[in-house]
């Protein structure tokens, strides 16, 4: 079978998780999940937490800034979504979307 449309590109991470899902408590039952890739969780990283330019950010994983913000955008709105709905949230690694720094041993 052969695929359509570009290839992903390579990106660099250069933290991974300590923790990897994150649960609501108070939810009777088992809440549903929401899968939050390694590009997304290093973009919302690099964003919120360092406080850097989206140009800055794109530079670090190695993508365009238009990449960049729609991964952005994309890991704002599942997090908003799993706060909101009360959802379990799953950081996950695609190997084929991402490498990660040479100091990590994966």
């Amino acid at each position: 079978m052969m695929l359509r449309g570009r290839p992903k590109k390579l990106r660099s991470v250069k933290n991974l998780p300590k923790i990897v899902q994150f649960s609501p408590r108070g939810k009777p039952g088992r809440p549903e999940e929401i899968e939050l890739t390694i590009d997304e969780f290093e973009a919302i990283r690099l964003s919120d937490l360092q406080n850097f330019c989206q140009s800055e950010c794109a530079k670090s994983m190695q993508i365009s800034q238009q990449t960049y913000s729609r991964i952005l955008e994309s890991a704002r709105k599942k997090i908003a979504d799993a706060l909101i709905n009360g959802k379990i949230i799953k950081i996950i690694a695609h190997k084929t979307s991402s490498i990660f720094a040479s100091d990590f041993k994966a």
